[in-house]
């Protein structure tokens, strides 16, 4: 099932945040830096990890934030209980917008979340997307290519791996010496940008969801 399309919803200010982190909370850290700057108008009000034993747990509980673990043991056999568990915390937080912040495991999406889930890939989608590019294999795949640019997509998430419409991209020059760890410090530069520009799109009642495109409304 896809993502619904819909009217703009009303600015939320403060946006509630809960956000699924894999690894080692790298994006969430920059949403709380951003928070306590003052440049984003959010809360984290729920993080929820893939698996335990991530360092992104002990990031998450250094910040005082509400961690849940989603229950792995299900997370073959049944999706719709494995998904149950990470947004069953979610929802009881009171969040109004979930990050797949680095999440890396495919979840169902409720019904009462759908159009409100946005994830970030480390590519320009549609391009090395999909089951197994993730991390380091995207910017890998990429210099295998030969690109010059790549970038990174922050979308509203499906239940596939890396569809729904796409909110916005950023692009980064692939250099000639380029490995894929340079690759992936430069595209991080630009996720650490784009996402919490989604973020504020969405806090302000700006984005239309209009089949595949997202349509941005001018500030005003």
């Amino acid at each position: 099932m896809g993502v619904p399309s819909g009217p703009p919803r009303e600015p939320i200010s403060p946006i509630r945040l809960g956000v699924c982190v894999s690894g080692g909370g790298t994006t969430l850290q920059n949403l709380l830096d951003r928070i306590a700057a003052g440049t984003l108008d959010a809360r984290v009000v729920q993080v929820v990890a893939s698996r335990p034993g991530i360092p992104a747990i002990e990031k998450a509980r250094d910040a005082g934030l509400r961690v849940a673990v989603a229950d792995v043991a299900k997370r073959k056999a049944d999706l719709a209980a494995f998904s149950a568990s990470i947004f069953d915390p979610i929802r009881a937080s009171g969040a109004d917008l979930v990050l797949l912040a680095g999440f890396l495991a495919l979840v169902k999406i409720p019904e009462d979340f759908r159009g409100r889930v946005i994830n970030i890939h480390p590519g320009l989608i549609p391009s090395f997307c999909g089951r197994g590019f993730y991390g380091e294999h995207v910017h890998q795949a990429a210099l295998d290519y030969g690109v010059k640019v790549s970038g990174c997509t922050v979308h509203f998430a499906s239940d596939e791996y890396d569809e729904g419409p796409i909110i916005l991209q950023k692009v980064v020059p692939v250099l000639e010496d380029d490995d894929a760890r340079a690759l992936a410090a430069r595209v991080f530069a630009a996720e650490r940008e784009a996402l919490p520009e989604a973020v504020a799109l969405y806090a302000a009642g700006r984005l239309t969801i209009d089949g595949r495109r997202v349509r941005i409304a001018p500030p005003g």
